[in-house]
């Protein structure tokens, strides 16, 4: 799998979009998940499985002036 355009290799267990946020820590903040060229809604991640050769690309938000 490709996460924000470097090789991962994804840890035993971490199966949708929802396990690699969580895995990552970074279930509890506010983020945008690109998964396979498509923008996925907060909703739809626990039913987006990942599969080998997928690409991922995760922004979040930072807060600041």
């Amino acid at each position: 799998m490709q996460l924000n355009g470097k090789e991962y290799l994804v840890a035993e267990g971490v199966v949708t979009i929802a396990h690699l946020l969580d895995h990552l820590r970074l279930g509890q903040r506010v983020l945008v998940v690109e998964h396979n060229r498509k923008v996925l809604q907060k909703e739809d991640h626990p039913q987006s499985v990942l599969g080998e050769g997928d690409v991922v690309e995760i922004v979040h938000f930072v807060g600041g002036g």
